[in-house]
């Protein structure tokens, strides 16, 4: 036989493989060597499978001559060997396939990498699911146009804000918006509310629909402060903290001297709470009260730079005709370039009066609004000389309601009003 070929006994099956002629100064035992184990290597079964389906008498059906292709090695007369598959493969060969495919670095593979941080799904959802105003995954509701553009509540409250007495539209498509068209998505609400989101305070990640109680109740990286700042004491960290400075904390430890000044500015607090208390019980004691549930609405001046005001329609009080006029920052002449926003009134008085009138009034929130707006009390006396009051502030908690006031078509709300009879 012109090739060398490994002969095996019957029992142990083995295939007969031509193996290449060894070139001169080579170990000719090598090249079989290998030639047996890429056999091994190329047949998908095992050896119970191989020797079962080979025969017992070991001969494949190239004969003794062998043949010189790989798939026909190992084979029988009558069937032929399915194509190998990665679940075919032996751990170890596809542990080094992989680490091939890694790279020169070792570098791990495209298929066994783990994914980038900006790569995650719930990161690519919340860029998509995001408010196309600020760009931020909506805490409360979330509205859409009717072109699908999705706003979170504030924003949109801020664009129907902006806009007022004018048409609002998408900052995307320039579609009008409005409270009657815009609709809510509630499936983008609930599918935002389980995305991930960072703590402000400890950096980590939770859901979003508990994220708010996690930073007000649970993280204790939250700031807070300490429990003797009644009495003076300035310290403020986070809560795990807290403990380990009580216990250090000089304040309670101080005199009754050196403590006064905390005390003074707490009293002044609580007088301010009890005239206004008191106030509103004596102003109860009048005999002319009086109250209107009134609606301002946006009008604009006839200048030449127009300018924006609110105004209510005529009412009576104490025989008399009144109307309730707001603006907002004080006549600023392009508002909606402010994030910061505050709206006053001024109550005037249309129809004439021989005497003075010594009126106490104040807005509250009535029974066709949802103004959340704090008590305060203002006075002034009417007259034929003096027949408007100065522009008191609407006390707000803060921009984010007056927005949501102005992005109403009107402002709802409750005007009591007390005649000091003299």
């Amino acid at each position: 036989m012109a090739d060398n070929v490994i002969e095996s006994a019957p029992s142990s099956s083995v295939q007969q493989v031509p193996a290449p002629a060894p070139s001169l100064g080579t170990n000719p035992v090598y090249p079989l060597i290998s030639a047996e184990i890429h056999v091994a290597d190329a047949n998908p079964l095992p050896p119970s499978s191989r020797s079962s389906s080979e025969g017992p008498s070991g001969s494949g059906s190239g004969g003794s001559g062998g043949s010189s292709d790989p798939s026909a090695i190992g084979s029988s007369s009558g069937a032929t060997t399915r194509p190998p598959s990665a679940e075919d493969e032996p751990e170890a060969k596809r542990k080094k396939v992989d680490s091939g495919r890694a790279g020169p670095a070792g570098a791990p593979s495209s298929s066994t990498a783990a994914p980038s941080h900006q790569d995650k799904l719930e990161y690519r959802l919340g860029g998509i699911l995001c408010c196309a105003v600020c760009l931020d995954l909506p805490k409360t509701a979330m509205y859409q146009c009717q072109m699908g553009h999705l706003m979170c509540a504030a924003c949109f409250t801020h664009l129907l804000a902006d806009a007022r007495d004018q048409i609002a539209t998408c900052p995307n498509c320039r579609v009008e918006i409005s409270k009657s068209n815009a609709s809510r998505n509630l499936a983008v609400e609930k599918a935002a509310s389980e995305l991930p989101s960072e703590c402000q305070f400890c950096n980590r990640e939770f859901p979003s629909k508990s994220l708010e109680r996690h930073e007000q109740q649970e993280c204790e990286e939250r700031p807070t402060n300490c429990k003797y700042y009644r009495i003076g004491c300035l310290w403020k960290g986070p809560v795990h903290e807290a403990p380990e400075h009580e216990q250090n904390c000089s304040h309670p430890k101080k005199s009754g001297y050196e403590v006064m000044t905390a005390l003074q500015v707490n009293d002044a607090k609580y007088e301010e709470e009890r005239k206004l208390f008191s106030t509103l019980i004596d102003l109860l004691s009048y005999e002319k009260i009086i109250f209107n549930d009134l609606q301002m609405k946006p009008y604009r001046t006839d200048e030449y730079v127009h300018k924006l005001f609110y105004e209510t329609s005529r009412f009576s009080a104490f025989n008399h005709q009144f109307v309730v006029k707001g603006r907002i920052n004080k006549s600023q002449r392009d508002p909606h370039q402010s994030s910061e926003r505050q709206i006053t009134y001024q109550l005037i008085l249309k129809s004439k009066t021989t005497t003075p009138l010594h009126i106490h009034f104040f807005a509250l929130r009535g029974p066709f609004s949802e103004m959340k707006v704090n008590t305060q009390i203002y006075k002034h006396t009417f007259s034929d000389e003096s027949n408007e009051s100065e522009y008191y502030v609407l006390p707000l908690p803060d921009s984010s309601e007056c927005n949501r006031l102005l992005a109403a078509k009107a402002i709802n709300f409750r005007l009591l009003m007390f005649l000091l009879a003299k």
